[in-house]
C-alpha cells in the first residue's frame, strides 16, 4: 500500500550515519541523495527518505523489514553501537503473532524504529 516514506530530522549527518549503520544489517543502503533528501532502500529503490528541517519533529514508529531473525538481532546490535537508545531489545512480541520478532530504538530525533521478521525460525 505505501510507496514511499518521509521525514523531517533536526540531522541530515547525524541521520545519514545512523541510518547507514543500522539498515545494513537489513539489506537496506543509501539510494539517493537529491534536493536535501536522502534515501535509502534496497538496490535502486529508495523508500525511506529524510531531510533537515529547523521546525518541530513530532517522533513516529517506523517499522523495517527483515529477511529472518537474524538480521533482526544483527539491526539492534548496530543501532545501539551507533548510538541508540534502547526501546525493547530482539524477542518475540506474541502479542502481535506466534512469529513476531522484533527489536526497537531510538534513533537520534527520536523515531521508534523497529526491525521486525514474521517468520518463524
Amino acid at each position: 500500500m505505501i510507496d514511499h516514506i518521509g521525514l523531517d530530522v533536526r540531522s541530515v549527518a547525524a541521520a545519514k550515519a545512523f541510518y547507514v549503520a543500522v539498515l545494513a544489517p537489513l539489506d537496506y543502503g543509501l539510494v539517493e541523495e537529491k534536493r536535501g533528501w536522502i534515501g535509502f532502500g534496497p538496490p535502486g529503490k529508495p523508500l525511506f527518505w529524510f531531510h533537515q528541517t529547523t521546525s518541530a519533529i513530532t517522533p513516529m514508529h517506523i517499522a523495517f523489514a527483515a529477511k529472518n531473525r537474524r538480521a533482526v538481532d544483527e539491526f539492534y546490535a548496530a543501532a545501539i553501537a551507533a548510538g541508540a537508545r534502547d526501546n525493547g531489545p530482539p524477542g518475540l512480541r506474541e502479542v502481535y503473532h506466534p512469529d513476531y520478532y522484533g527489536a526497537f530504538v531510538l534513533d537520534p530525533d527520536g523515531n521508534n524504529v523497529e526491525a521486525v521478521c514474521h517468520t518463524p525460525e
